[in-house]
């Protein structure tokens, strides 16, 4: 694991998000301590910042909204807004070629200029979320169209904990 230098760490009682895009994995920390790790899935592209591109963004982020309190498990989204659809396989087997963004959306905002804000490496403008999927989708491996996918367990919990504001670090 790559540490950032301690100034750039959040406040010791504050809550933060770090996504490791080599291991493929969240961590959930308490200033300093983990609590909570899980399996993710980001962009099958591999890393990279540019619109267009497929990639998952590196560097910091924080959470710009949340979205979908309330609802479902496995609630359906599209263009950030509830479809009323609740997935299920046989919804899966209708609609093969949709991406699933399921369950909640933690919507990131770049704040490193000219890396993953502004211009055309905007991480808010590519739309760049942590969202749920299917189960049948693969954790631990690089597999989504740019975004960080998670288990709906997870997402769930992390939802909770990651209200907007909170910081998120990107890194391979």
């Amino acid at each position: 694991m790559i540490t950032p230098i301690l100034a750039e760490l959040p406040p010791a009682e504050a809550p933060w998000l770090e996504i490791d895009l080599t291991e493929q994995c969240l961590r959930a920390w308490q200033g300093t301590c983990v609590v909570h790790e899980c399996a993710v899935s980001t962009g099958e592209n591999g890393v990279g910042q540019n619109e267009g591109s497929g990639q998952t963004p590196s560097g910091w982020h924080y959470v710009r909204a949340s979205i979908g309190a309330g609802l479902a498990e496995n609630a359906v989204f599209r263009g950030r807004r509830f479809t009323g659809e609740v997935f299920t396989p046989a919804l899966g087997e209708q609609h093969p070629e949709r991406d699933w963004i399921l369950t909640r959306i933690l919507w990131l905002c770049g704040l490193e200029r000219g890396v993953n804000r502004g211009g055309s490496v905007d991480s808010q403008r590519r739309y760049i979320y942590l969202h749920g999927t299917p189960p049948d989708e693969p954790m631990g491996v690089a597999a989504s169209h740019g975004c960080v996918r998670l288990r709906n367990r997870d997402l769930l919990w992390v939802f909770d904990v990651a209200v907007p504001g909170t910081p998120v670090w990107l890194h391979s």
